[in-house]
């Protein structure tokens, strides 16, 4: 009988979270109870509970070393290990081995919330009572996962039989370094809506007074909310680095479970301003983040079950039962609870005119759960069709018909919710703040149409030019409004302290980070509209090349400098070197390929790219022809692509900003003699 010490110390250590965690969920909930009846004395029942949340953590961890530690030390008598490594793979790529297969990410799943909750519980003293029902429900949460681990799927499962002397290696698309980070950040994203969630839930089960649970949260959801945007935007360029097709977005089936909790969680993160400045949307705030916490679980299902069909899906497993209870066990507990709880929830005002700051949060909500109904549809309708007899699939075209007006709509509120006051915008403050930003928006679709941007002379893409023109121009007119507002409230502060604009800019923003740092955020979301819309004007074209063949594409010549092959003791490769010119200049090399790894018997494409702020030229290498062994280059030129990524890295600045806390009420110091008052806060993200 063989020895396993550390698959074994593994298994051991899930099997103490699970008893740690259920101590937690069990114990927690009992002393809630007690505490409910006026039972005070048994306060130390609670405190032995939360210490045995954080113990859950320490459990959790040292069962995830035991699974890198195998996988670094070659350990395929783990059967997990045997299928996501080999020994050829680079130590990175080993760590990634934690999240790339269905028991490890998992595992890492449950290591997220319990990390999380170890945060929590150790800041319990912001709000002992309400953090004690938090923790207890995040426990619950948690107990399910560990269940599985310890009953359903096996991270430790010994592979019966020898022991290989190499893995099968990881799968080859995840063999990428932004495989690395994605995953982690987008599971950080998912698991981090369970804390909202639980505060929530547990303000709720207690009548909580007041708006306090949002302020408390709110540096979690936006952490959360910014982790899971970074993950999904990491995941779309992971797609257009390594899948070899040119694009970044198909509308898969995984890639929508990731878009459906980011869509709900940014209407929430607008909405709660209205209940925090109004008292407004109480019930559908609740109903926002419990909406968002179950479309994580629903995501977690879609990617582990096989329900559905996808190149990021884990093997098809029967694990989908066991989600399903859950689903509706969270989904049970809530409505039980807010019915239980409604009156708690009434709203404190109404809406008083449509040009308001309301009525903007409102719109921006509604176009957002409007987006979320239409992924869900064309996601589950497979799903569902199948279950009625008749398997249907909603194919990309209908998203992009359907979505696009959505995107133009929301792109317009982006620009136009800020502006408006609250209550009532007089007329004004209408023309003060949307006449500029509205003759921005008419020149540049004129100055596109007179260049030669026409969409009904674009055929069979005359719908998507359309919505890219209309888009491009909207803009650039939001473009002009967020600017004009940091103008704005520059210039007040360089009267007041005879700064320059750069400088009276930069203490605008840190008197109202969380103002000024939701306009970033609105600015990195135009950027990414930009890029999005510049696709509706590829380009591209397939052609075999020999030596010294050459095609041209826009004002890009390829000519094919040399073909070859090479090997690596990971994969055998096959590569094409193309000189690349603009005109007669010559810019750049690139180099296409197709590589073939050995241990997991698979192929991938790998394209080649030159990037630049206006276009980026796409290469890649579709094998060789059968008749003459000359490669077949396929080239794309992607405008305005790079905006996307440059958005993406706005949003995060404009996030991280709105994270800042302002400075205490009163006077900031500037110079020995001036102080400035802090600006009032009008527009928060």
């Amino acid at each position: 009988m063989h020895s396993h010490p550390m698959p074994d110390f593994g298994s051991f250590s899930l099997l103490l979270a699970l008893l740690l965690s259920g101590y937690n969920l069990i114990f927690g909930a009992v002393a809630l109870l007690l505490a409910r009846s006026g039972r005070g004395a048994y306060a130390w029942l609670g405190e032995t509970a939360r210490r045995a949340g954080i113990a859950s953590f320490i459990a959790l961890t040292a069962a995830a070393f035991a699974l890198v530690w195998a996988a670094f030390t070659n350990d395929y008598s783990v059967s997990y290990v045997l299928h996501e490594t080999n020994r050829s793979l680079s130590l990175p790529y080993k760590f990634a081995a934690l999240w790339s297969g269905q028991e490890g990410s998992l595992l890492f799943w449950a290591l997220l919330l319990a990390g999380f909750g170890f945060v929590l519980r150790l800041r319990y003293k912001v709000d002992a009572r309400l953090t004690a029902y938090a923790s207890t429900i995040l426990a619950g949460v948690q107990v399910f996962f560990i269940l599985l681990l310890n009953f359903v799927v096996h991270p430790f499962a010994i592979q019966p039989g020898p022991v290989a002397q190499d893995g099968f290696g990881l799968n080859p698309l995840l063999q990428y370094w932004e495989m690395v980070i994605h995953p982690p950040l987008l599971y950080m994203g998912y698991v981090g809506f369970a804390v909202p969630f639980a505060f929530a839930l547990g303000a709720l089960m207690m009548r909580y007074p007041g708006e306090k649970w949002i302020r408390i949260t709110r540096r979690w959801t936006m952490v959360t909310w910014l982790l899971l945007t970074c993950g999904i935007f990491l995941g779309a360029h992971w797609a257009y680095s390594v899948l070899g097709w040119g694009g970044y977005w198909g509308w898969d089936p995984v890639e929508n479970a990731s878009l459906m909790p980011w869509l709900t969680g940014t209407a929430f993160l607008h909405s709660v301003v209205m209940q925090e400045k109004r008292g407004m949307m109480k019930s559908w705030n609740v109903w926002l983040i419990f909406t968002t916490f179950l479309l994580t679980i629903l995501g977690t299902m879609l990617t582990r079950s096989g329900i559905v069909s996808s190149v990021h899906a884990f093997a098809a497993s029967s694990i989908g039962g066991w989600f399903y209870a859950f689903l509706l066990i969270v989904l049970v507990v809530c409505l039980i609870t807010y019915f239980a709880q409604r009156d708690h929830l009434k709203t404190e005002n109404r809406f008083v005119s449509l040009a308001s700051r309301e009525s903007g949060f409102l719109f921006n909500n509604l176009i957002l759960l409007l987006a979320c109904l239409v992924v869900v549809g064309g996601t589950l309708l497979p799903v569902v069709t199948e279950y009625m007899g008749t398997k249907l699939t909603m194919k990309p075209e209908y998203y992009s018909v359907v979505t696009y007006p959505i995107g133009v709509f929301l792109l317009f509120l982006t620009g136009v919710g800020p502006l408006l006051a609250w209550r009532s915008t007089s007329f004004r403050a209408i023309r003060r703040n949307f006449v500029l930003p509205g003759l921005v928006t008419v020149a540049a679709l004129a100055l596109m149409m007179i260049f030669g941007l026409r969409p009904w002379r674009a055929g069979d893409d005359a719908r998507d030019q359309f919505y890219a023109l209309i888009a491009l121009a909207l803009a650039a007119g939001v473009i002009t409004a967020i600017k004009l507002e940091f103008l704005r409230g520059a210039r007040v502060i360089r009267r007041q302290t005879g700064k320059n604009l750069l400088t009276s800019s930069l203490l605008l923003m840190r008197r109202n980070s969380r103002r000024y740092g939701g306009y970033i955020v609105h600015f990195g979301i135009v950027l990414i509209f930009v890029g999005i819309a510049g696709g509706a004007f590829n380009q591209s074209r397939e052609q075999r090349m020999g030596f010294g063949d050459s095609m041209q594409l826009g004002r890009y010549k390829l000519v094919c400098q040399s073909y070859s092959q090479d090997s690596t003791a990971n994969y055998d490769t096959e590569f094409a070197l193309l000189d690349v010119y603009r005109g007669e200049k010559h810019i750049t090399e690139l180099a296409p390929e197709q590589r073939f790894y050995t241990a997991s018997q698979q192929g991938i494409t790998r394209p080649a790219m030159h990037s630049t702020l206006l276009r980026d030229l796409y290469v890649v290498y579709e094998g060789r022809d059968p008749d003459t062994d000359e490669p077949i280059i396929k080239a794309m030129l992607h405008p305005l692509i790079s905006w996307i990524w440059i958005g993406v890295l706005v949003v995060a600045l404009g996030t991280l900003l709105a994270l800042v806390p302002n400075p205490e009420p009163g006077a900031v110091r500037v110079r020995a003699s001036v102080s400035v008052p802090v600006l009032k806060p009008e527009t928060e993200f």
